[in-house]
């Protein structure tokens, strides 16, 4: 028997991010998975705000002392892009907030990083970054040993096939932090990518939301309200019958792979160019000859993955 996954969740809450925290939480309720900690980079919104929101999730999950520990404040070389016009001042519009029970951990989350991963087995860790890559590519660029203990890197970013989110060329997480996306890609780790060219194919729903809004708990009304205010920017925006709901990507394929298709391939992150900074380029037809050094995902069993977001969310309170 496959051993659970071993999960730390590397992100920047925001409504999506929310919904990942979340189903994590009922994975590892559902036996699925070992959730280790959650680690919070600046992004949506600032850190205070994605550090609060990060233990205001894990105080909705029943899990009030979960380790959370504070990262990056901004990006490696830029300055912090954030974006509030989606998920409001406070990253999580459409619910009422309050000051967090569960505890910040008074250690930085790169330092964290490095020394979990060195005290771990080999091709043991799975890390889910859903937010800017910063925390990720400081604790690789401080530490290129911790490669051995990584078992993949499963993250939610970048575009290929799909437009741009943030400018024409590029997806928001790779957008604010592109220095950080290619220091991830150029690190040897093995890395699964769930660009916007699989996310946009998960959209929510009224059918998939009511699933959720339907449940005898606090959670699934709760996250259905959150997921309703959120979607509302891409459907202006994008025209799509319902928001994609890009970070729960991430997490599910982490959890299970056969849900989603893709292909090995050499991408690199535009990290010069003001017109495209963040941009991908994915080598789909292996133009280049380059070795692969990510698997690039494009189609995903949506009701599938939205059926384990409720299950996971129905074992919540």
């Amino acid at each position: 028997m496959t051993a659970k996954p071993r999960l730390i969740i590397d992100t920047d809450p925001g409504q999506d991010d929310a919904a990942a925290i979340l189903m994590a939480h009922g994975l590892a309720k559902r036996g699925l998975i070992d959730f280790i900690a959650l680690t919070v980079v600046a992004g949506n919104v600032d850190l205070h705000h994605t550090a609060t929101n990060a233990r205001i999730i894990c105080d909705w999950a029943g899990e009030k002392n979960f380790p959370v520990y504070a990262g990056a404040v901004k990006p490696l070389l830029r300055s912090l892009v954030t974006a509030e016009e989606v998920h409001g001042k406070t990253g999580l519009d459409g619910v009422e907030l309050h000051d967090p029970e569960c505890p910040l951990q008074p250690v930085h989350a790169v330092p964290f990083l490095i020394d979990t991963l060195r005290k771990a087995e080999d091709a043991s860790i799975t890390i889910c970054p859903i937010g800017p890559l910063t925390n990720i590519a400081q604790a690789l660029a401080l530490a290129p040993d911790i490669v051995r203990a990584i078992k993949h890197i499963v993250l939610m970013g970048g575009n290929y096939f799909e437009a741009g989110n943030i400018t024409p060329a590029a997806e928001f997480n790779f957008y604010v932090d592109p220095h950080a996306a290619q220091i991830v890609l150029q690190s040897g780790a093995p890395i699964t990518i769930l660009p916007l060219d699989v996310t946009h194919k998960a959209c929510i729903t009224t059918k998939r939301m009511d699933v959720l809004r339907q449940q005898d708990n606090i959670n699934g009304p709760r996250l259905a309200d959150i997921l309703q205010s959120y979607e509302r920017f891409d459907i202006q925006k994008f025209g799509l019958d319902g928001g994609p709901l890009h970070d729960p990507c991430a997490i599910t394929c982490a959890v299970f792979p056969e849900m989603f298709g893709g292909k090995d391939c050499h991408v690199a992150v535009e990290t010069q160019s003001e017109l495209t900074m963040g941009a991908c380029v994915v080598d789909w037809w292996n133009s280049t000859g380059k070795p692969a050094n990510a698997y690039w995902i494009t189609e995903v069993d949506a009701d599938k993955m939205f059926a384990e977001l409720a299950e996971s969310i129905r074992h919540l309170p």
